[in-house]
């Protein structure tokens, strides 16, 4: 695992992390942005206390452990893709916490959601975190689980988000989570 100081994570704010998507993307992932961390390794979801990456492997989402918090190489995408996975933000600068985004700034990122799933025509959307989305597509009411309008053509999901700053979930409750889209999109029997 990559360690970085204060200062030099601090060094990485507003920093942008490439979408991982492959031409064949099933289950796209969307993160609310990406953290310090994340910005530093160019790897989405890759603070050493996020749950992500577990879940998956408990959720047999994948099938061999990913160490993100090192920085995922290009044998990991390739074969995170070849799973049929794809991970965006819906904002995509680097921030400490998320609640520094603005709500313009989120319904911004939900419209281009809106293009990038239109573009990549993936089978399932997982948004992670109920509050981002709420404010992304201005739903107030939203619940987590599957949502009764599309995004797109893709059946949309919104699940937990499994930031180490989330304590109401487990890696068991947050792989439970995940493995619902997983199935709707054929990536899981």
């Amino acid at each position: 695992m990559a360690l970085f100081t204060r200062a030099e994570l601090e060094s990485f704010r507003d920093t942008e992390v490439p979408d991982l998507v492959g031409p064949d993307v099933r289950l796209l992932f969307v993160g609310i942005n990406p953290g310090l961390w994340t910005a530093a390794t160019q790897t989405h979801f890759a603070h050493p206390v996020n749950r992500f990456y577990p879940a998956l492997l408990q959720a047999g989402i994948i099938d061999r452990p990913i160490d993100a918090a090192a920085g995922m190489d290009e044998e990991d995408r390739a074969y995170f893709r070849s799973r049929g996975l794809g991970i965006t933000n819906l904002v995509p600068r680097a921030t400490v916490r998320a609640d520094e985004l603005t709500t313009d700034e989120l319904r911004a990122g939900g419209a281009r959601l809106l293009e990038l799933v239109t573009t990549l025509r993936p089978r399932v959307v997982a948004v992670a975190g109920i509050t981002a989305y709420r404010l992304a597509f201005a739903d107030r009411k939203a619940t987590a689980g599957r949502q009764p309008q599309p995004l797109g053509e893709a059946e949309l999901w919104v699940v937990p988000n499994p930031s180490g700053l989330n304590a109401h979930h487990t890696v068991a409750t947050l792989a439970a989570a995940y493995a619902e889209p997983a199935r709707a999109a054929g990536i899981l029997g």
